[in-house]
């Protein structure tokens, strides 16, 4: 396929992907988008205008919107079909490609318009579901010989988060202030995080409601997932330390969770499955799955100091997650907890084997006792007041690249 938009060959937003998200259009005009290269395309503009009306199950014009909720609830036969029909419209020589008149009205070059949240988030839940990050974690807070606790292997552990914080990259993030109890001292003190940090992670949104008592099998579950999304869950790893016992992560995690503004389909994802790590022991029945249901997404997170350049901290992969997202969906609704339209589900951090591919600046740094060390000569722990952490993500095969962007944010002082 070959698109009459040019981009750049390394593009993530090739015509292979369709990405969606809500941008401002003309400072003032909200609406639906999807990019191609560096250009961001209004779809409610362009449905009115006719080339992508005519799709089965597109009624109305659901792109005249401030979130993508609407239409992603209308499911996957119809949003499969929108995706494949703009990327025929975006083809050479197609009709749209030599009508001025709409490009001039829906083509906006990606610094002329703004990108916002992309959806109306109701529920998020985050996930622990890498198994060298549990592993360090475990190595570094309890016994180094028993790093995993007995569940690990037998069940997605996850908790739920707070969906009201979740912002869209480039919001910047105040630093938090909670409990810490200084390992000398015999109580806690209260003020700013010391320990700032990073988790690398990538979500996956949900497109339908469920009623209460209802369960979706590992089988079903792509059906319910939209696609996907790169995800910062910022963590106070000195407050959550005190604070997470015996109900797990509370204000270390609810001030702030960063998102990718731009939201990559299953379908654009699907040249890139890969088999899963093998699961030992075995697996319940209603975890057990079939066929590859991990995917290659390559993943970068940089370090820039204020006024600095980025520095490479971290690179590593998707594929690495032990339980894939159809077993997080299955074991999260096999109680017959109901989901929401808009729903995020986050992997939890993402480790490789190697030291340069830890996902959090915890296991970088291994919990401060190895700086890093970077292009100006300063040295991180953890992270500093106004540094700005950035993740980027694409999965390449065959010539075909498929990305989602960035999601960046800055740590301002707390407040």
């Amino acid at each position: 396929m070959k698109s009459f938009v040019d981009y750049p060959q390394n593009s993530d937003f090739s015509i292979h992907n369709i990405p969606f998200g809500v941008a401002v259009f003309n400072k003032e005009y909200i609406a639906c988008a999807t990019r191609i290269g560096d250009i961001v395309v209004d779809l409610a503009t362009l449905f009115d205008y006719g080339y992508i009306d005519d799709v089965e199950g597109l009624q109305e014009n659901v792109f005249e919107a401030y979130t993508l909720n609407e239409f992603i609830e209308l499911g996957k036969p119809v949003t499969k079909a929108v995706r494949l029909k703009i990327q025929e419209v975006l083809l050479e020589g197609s009709k749209l490609a030599n009508d001025e008149k709409t490009i001039e009205e829906c083509f906006y070059n990606l610094d002329e318009v703004k990108m916002l949240m992309p959806l109306h988030i109701p529920n998020y839940t985050d996930f622990y579901s890498s198994i060298e990050h549990a592993t360090n974690v475990g190595k570094m807070f309890r016994d180094p010989e028993n790093a995993l606790l007995p569940n690990w292997k037998h069940l997605p552990v996850g908790y739920h988060g707070r969906a009201s914080s979740i912002v869209v990259s480039g919001t910047d993030i105040h630093r938090p202030k909670g409990q810490t109890k200084p390992a000398d001292a015999t109580s806690p003190v209260f003020g700013p995080s010391k320990q700032l940090d990073f988790e690398l992670e990538m979500g996956f949104v949900l497109n339908q409601n469920t009623e209460m008592g209802e369960s979706i099998s590992v089988s079903e579950a792509e059906d319910s997932i939209f696609g996907m999304v790169l995800f910062n869950d910022w963590s106070a790893r000195d407050i959550q330390a005190w604070e997470y016992v015996p109900l797990g992560p509370f204000l270390a995690k609810n001030f702030g969770s960063s998102i990718s503004p731009w939201i990559v389909t299953l379908e654009a994802l699907e040249p890139f499955r890969t088999v899963s790590p093998k699961q030992e022991p075995e697996v319940l029945d209603y975890l057990k799955f079939e066929g590859d249901k991990n995917f290659d997404i390559n993943l970068e997170v940089y370090l820039q100091p204020e006024n600095g350049a980025e520095n490479l901290i971290c690179k590593s992969n998707y594929k690495f997650m032990y339980w894939n997202m159809s077993q997080q969906l299955a074991h999260h609704t096999v109680n017959g907890c109901n989901i929401e339209v808009g729903d995020v589900y986050a992997s939890g951090t993402i480790s490789g084997t190697t030291e340069d591919s830890f996902g959090s600046m915890l296991e970088l740094t291994w919990r401060g006792q190895n700086p890093l060390k970077l292009s100006d000569g300063s040295e991180r722990k953890f992270i500093e007041d106004n540094d700005t952490i950035i993740m980027r993500g694409f999965a390449e095969k065959d010539g075909i690249r498929v990305g989602f962007g960035e999601v960046e944010g800055k740590i301002l002082p707390a407040r």
